[in-house]
């Protein structure tokens, strides 16, 4: 989900994707603290855009709950199937970007992820 490779197909180029499961999420490491002001999420373009409805961006420092409780950036309420939509973070601070999608039997998605920002 990180190799530049906007791929929209989940087989083959470079998506990345999470079992059925409760509260899957998927995290990146930017191995200092920046100031995040733009995260660009690109959704997959075969079956199932639709389960990247609801999932959280989060961004910070502290790895409680996996990183899953630091500060909410934007909540995707849906991405068309191959489209990529950017969500202002507003230079939030944080080593690491996750994303969440709250529930039960639930799957993640990410064909790219790109972060944007400058190191705090």
């Amino acid at each position: 989900a990180i190799d530049s490779n906007r791929g929209f197909q989940q087989l083959y180029t470079g998506c990345s994707s999470t079992n059925n499961e409760t509260n899957p999420w998927w995290r990146l490491d930017l191995h200092d603290v920046y100031r995040v002001s733009e995260v660009v999420i690109t959704n997959r373009k075969d079956c199932c855009a639709d389960r990247i409805k609801g999932a959280e961006i989060r961004i910070g420092s502290s790895l409680e709950n996996n990183g899953n409780s630091n500060p909410l950036c934007a909540v995707i309420p849906a991405i068309p199937a191959g489209e990529s939509y950017n969500y202002s973070c507003g230079g939030m601070e944080g080593r690491y970007v996750n994303l969440i999608i709250p529930g039960d039997w639930k799957v993640l998605t990410l064909c790219e992820v790109e972060v944007y920002g400058y190191l705090a």
